[in-house]
């Protein structure tokens, strides 16, 4: 079985695992010190790393700049019904960044994990575009 690891570098690891876990369907897989956790859901390993000086992937780089979250980068999850998603979690008080976009193939919206990481869930209406 492969997957695919993506980090996401978060603000507070356990605040992202609530998120992702309780809202997006993760498991946790570990978290070994408070800066660090694997988080995985079908394929998909979920690294997360706060800005720690200890090591890893949240430390500061030779030339002093300091991971930080944010940004437009996300990763994709597909959803069957992304409007009931996205009212579910609108209930649960998740961050909308976007309203409904209806793509060329398929609908998205994009959603902000507590550090205000993007992630899009996607209906695709195109059998090229399911996964």
């Amino acid at each position: 079985m492969s997957s695919i690891s993506v980090r996401y570098i978060v603000d507070d690891v356990d605040a992202a695992i609530g998120f992702y876990c309780g809202q997006l369907g993760f498991t946790e897989v570990m978290h070994p010190a408070p800066p660090f956790a694997i988080l995985a859901r079908d394929e998909l390993r979920l690294l997360l790393s706060a800005p720690n000086p200890e090591g890893g992937g949240g430390r500061q780089l030779a030339d002093g700049s300091v991971p930080e979250p944010g940004g437009w980068n996300r990763f994709t999850l597909q959803v069957d019904d992304v409007e009931a998603e996205m009212a579910r979690l609108q209930a649960a008080g998740v961050t909308l960044r976007s309203q409904l976009i209806e793509g060329i193939g398929g609908r998205q919206v994009l959603v902000a994990d507590p550090s205000g990481n993007l992630v899009e869930l996607f209906q695709p209406t195109r059998d090229e575009a399911r996964l």
